[in-house]
């Protein structure tokens, strides 16, 4: 019987994968189901292996299976097709560490896991218990979630406290707009962040773990508990692959508040507790779960360990650009001819990512703005295309890399109304603790509907701009202290959108 694959990612599901599977069982083909290569606006990708080597067809309809079966699919023939998957431009480019299994693995199955080179960080790091601070340090791993924190220094700064009860957290809180880097490791590669966090427990001494997921991802949920019971199953979780170290971890689920994304905000509600942000000091490394040295690191940077374990520091190092080593795990979305993830060393530049990879926009239109790192993040204009993308290079740009969410704007976007979007947001999400997110962003969406109905604009730009530095340095958190970015930066690069309506004296 022929095989062709099909990918169950959440993506692929949205865009009609499961109709398309059931359409080839119907057709008497075996239908075998995979994580995601990535593609999405190929999806569904329906993959067939001729000769060994996976060609590509999409994207597919249901109602087109019998027509491309008659054209000579399973011989990778066809309107649809696409040729050798991995020879796809798109694919080819990347440099895929973190996501090299994607598209190709059942997420479910820890064989074809470790066939795919699964668990030999593990290994290596049983090995070499006392050095994996030092090679997760020397590999200049940074925190993927946003801040670009040294992983190193917080894995240190854990396994230095007393021994006693410590815990590691994924926070999987993937809340920004234009980000699923997070839901494509948990719904396609789960093995991946289950060895990174026991990798973890290991290097610092804890031997209890959880993964904080949004009720907003109903899939990576079901793969992430089936994953863990099969790892307690093979021996991957309990009594780690019989070293004598032991570990386990839960999944829990959030109710979805953006802020719960920030590390203290979600320890609290994993504690049971509203999602608040917590002062600091005390760091989580030092107090963190339930008061005891806690871990908090996104997914995609523990999805990073068992690669740097099994092939060592120096080559992970030596990927990147500046003091951004290794790759991250681009997404993009929003606008664009081709929106997909797209994992590559450090340094590509914005230009290259929404040009060239991206292909533009999808309506043919010139690209206006790119916002990089979620709802907060900054918009910046073609004048900055040549930004390498790097978390010093976009500081400099008043700018963040955040989660590697790219979204594409064309030059229909009103960037005043975008500018409103980002302080709505933040008083919707604000957790209420601190008054300059929790007032000031109220005042911020109020100020912009004035400039925006043209009453005193220049006053009103003035104070929107003092609001904004009060924000900025005076809010506990991110979600107060960068909505300034999305705001600013619009008004800095786009100031002719603040201005269209006719000006009019205040009542």
């Amino acid at each position: 019987m022929s095989t062709v694959f099909v990918s169950r990612d959440s993506a692929a599901l949205a865009c009609g994968a499961d109709a398309v599977a059931a359409a080839f069982v119907a057709a008497g083909v075996k239908v075998v189901r995979t994580s995601s290569r990535g593609m999405m606006w190929l999806e569904p990708l329906v993959e067939v292996e001729v000769n060994g080597v996976r060609h590509g067809h999409g994207p597919v309809a249901a109602g087109e299976v019998t027509d491309l079966l008659a054209a000579g699919l399973l011989a990778g023939q066809g309107p649809k097709a696409i040729g050798p998957v991995e020879a796809h431009p798109f694919l080819a480019k990347q440099e895929r560490l973190i996501f090299a299994r994607a598209g190709i693995t059942d997420p479910l199955s820890l064989e074809q896991y470790e066939a795919h080179g699964g668990l030999a960080g593990l290994r290596a790091a049983i090995a070499d218990q006392a050095g994996i601070v030092g090679t997760v340090t020397d590999s200049g791993l940074r925190g993927r979630g946003g801040a670009g924190f040294p992983t190193g220094i917080k894995w240190k700064t854990v396994a230095d406290c007393p021994p006693g009860q410590k815990y590691i957290v994924a926070n999987a809180d993937e809340g920004d707009s234009g980000t699923f880097a997070d839901r494509m490791v948990m719904e396609g590669d789960p093995f991946c962040l289950i060895e990174g966090m026991v990798i973890a427990g290991i290097a610092v001494g804890a031997e209890k773990g959880f993964v904080y997921l949004r009720s907003e991802y109903p899939h990576a949920i079901e793969v992430m508990n089936a994953a863990c019971a099969i790892a307690r199953d093979k021996g991957l979780l309990g009594d780690v692959l019989g070293s004598g170290h032991r570990f386990d971890m839960e999944i829990r689920v959030g109710a979805g508040a953006y802020v719960c994304g920030e590390e203290t905000a979600l320890l609290e509600s994993l504690e049971g507790k509203r999602g608040v942000v917590r002062a600091k000091p005390p760091l989580p490394a030092h107090k963190g779960f339930m008061g005891r040295p806690t871990i908090v690191n996104n997914v995609v940077t523990l999805a990073s360990v068992p690669w740097i374990m099994a092939n060592g520091a120096q080559a992970y190092a030596d990927i990147g650009f500046g003091r951004s080593r290794g790759t991250m795990p681009i997404q993009i979305a929003g606008n664009v001819a081709r929106g997909g993830l797209f994992e590559a060393g450090f340094g590509l530049t914005l230009g290259e990512i929404v040009d060239e990879i991206a292909g533009g926009t999808v309506t043919g239109r010139p690209v206006k703005a790119v916002q990089v790192g979620g709802p907060l993040g900054a918009y910046l204009a073609r004048s900055q295309f040549d930004t390498p993308f790097d978390y010093e290079a976009f500081g400099a740009q008043d700018a963040l890399i955040g989660h590697a969410g790219v979204v594409v704007f064309d030059d229909t976007a009103d960037m005043a109304h975008m500018a409103r979007f980002a302080m709505e947001f933040c008083a919707i999400e604000s957790c209420g603790k601190c008054t300059p997110c929790r007032i000031g962003s109220t005042r911020g969406f109020e100020t912009l509907d004035k400039i925006m109905a043209g009453v005193n604009v220049d006053a009103n730009i003035d104070l929107l701009t003092d609001l904004c530095e009060t924000m900025k340095f005076g809010s506990l958190c991110a979600l107060g202290g960068f909505t300034p970015y999305p705001v600013m930066s619009a008004l800095t690069h786009f100031p002719e959108d603040f201005r269209r309506a006719a000006p009019m004296a205040a009542e």
